[in-house]
């Protein structure tokens, strides 16, 4: 296994790592431990190049900390990403070799799922070292984090929906959903309970037809989600979907999603906020699967009580962020990044004990 160090500016440690044996190439990427170990999930996704891989998992870490941060959560920011299609690709040996190299930073970074991997696929990474969160319920961790994100999402979105729009109510509302995997999913579930009528799109049409025949939903092709008139768009996949392309074809209101990084570059926040579309910071309202493998490594252990309290809580930060960017006159973006800042930077002026 050969693990080397690539120097990135604003970073604390970013690793690459590459084990011919069992296949693996992957990038750990360490933003920073400010408030803790760095805690993030572990993608595995066909990057085009080793450059794209690296992008990915840098602002993905970076994203971390900024969540962990508005979320009181006591983890830096870090990231894992297998470069290879998780279909065709994943092995138990390739897995195993991923969680020997998350055991070589020594508890600097805890990994846990994310796109393309399972907790089925953590419990073989826990073969191999004790830094993994979100393994099954039975034994006895915090399992799949997806509801809790999911309903974090939904929190937010009403939270939202209450802001700019003055109703309290779903009922009738067009919410474009642009994803339909696991957290989009159950997303679906709380919202056609809620009453909203959905439009769905996703790169695997199975999905998005599961998703139709289960609540309803009406099915558009990946390119036209952007096109669709509705009160809410809800990017659901990947990031970087909010960008010089898309946003001046969106008919929406509010946007409120699951996916990691939304906006291309902070510039489209402010692109979104001069359209008069109320944006939800994907790191604010998307924390909850964090919040919910966070809590493994509590003093008590896991308490799913305590952390459907912290899920709840993600509306109120959420309005406080909508607040501060109505009064000062900025995007919700660059108002959730300051909270966010000012959280780290009044943890790093505080007496060490």
């Amino acid at each position: 296994m050969n693990i080397t160090e690539i120097p990135v500016e604003g970073y604390e440690k970013v690793l690459q790592c590459h084990d011919p044996r069992s296949k693996l190439k992957a990038i750990i990427s360490i933003h920073d431990t400010t408030l803790g170990p760095a805690l993030g999930g572990m993608r595995m996704w066909p990057y085009q190049s080793q450059a794209e891989a690296l992008l990915d998992a840098n602002r993905l870490a970076q994203g971390m900390t900024y969540k962990a941060a508005i979320a009181d959560i006591r983890h830096g920011g870090g990231k894992a990403v297998i470069l290879g299609h998780a279909q065709t690709d994943k092995t138990a040996d390739l897995l195993r070799a991923m969680g020997h190299f998350v055991h070589t930073l020594d508890g600097l970074y805890i990994t846990a799922e994310d796109v393309g991997t399972t907790a089925e696929d953590m419990v073989i990474i826990r073969q191999e070292t004790p830094y993994v969160a979100g393994l099954p319920r039975d034994m006895g961790s915090s399992g799949d984090p997806a509801p809790f994100t999911a309903l974090g999402v939904f929190l937010g979105m009403q939270a939202c929906v209450q802001w700019a729009l003055h109703t309290d109510s779903l009922q009738g509302l067009r919410i474009a959903m642009q994803g339909c995997g696991n957290v989009a999913s159950q997303l679906c579930a709380h919202l056609h309970a809620a009453g909203a009528e959905l439009v769905i799109t996703d790169v695997v049409p199975e999905k998005a037809q599961r998703l139709a025949q289960q609540y309803g939903a009406r099915i558009v092709a990946p390119e036209e989600i952007y096109d669709v008139p509705c009160e809410v768009y809800a990017p659901c996949a990947l990031g970087g979907t909010l960008n010089d392309n898309t946003i001046p074809r969106l008919q929406c209101q509010i946007i409120a999603g699951s996916a990691n990084n939304q906006c291309l570059g902070n510039e489209h926040s402010d692109t979104l906020r001069q359209r008069d579309i109320v944006y939800a910071p994907d790191f604010v309202i998307n924390a909850g699967g964090l919040i919910n493998v966070a809590a493994e490594r509590e003093p008590g252990g896991y308490n799913e009580a305590h952390v459907l309290a912290k899920v709840r809580n993600i509306a109120r930060t959420l309005r406080r962020v909508l607040d501060t960017a109505q009064r000062r006159d900025i995007s919700t973006q660059r108002a959730a990044l300051q909270l966010a800042e000012r959280k780290l930077a009044q943890q790093r002026l505080a007496p060490t004990a």
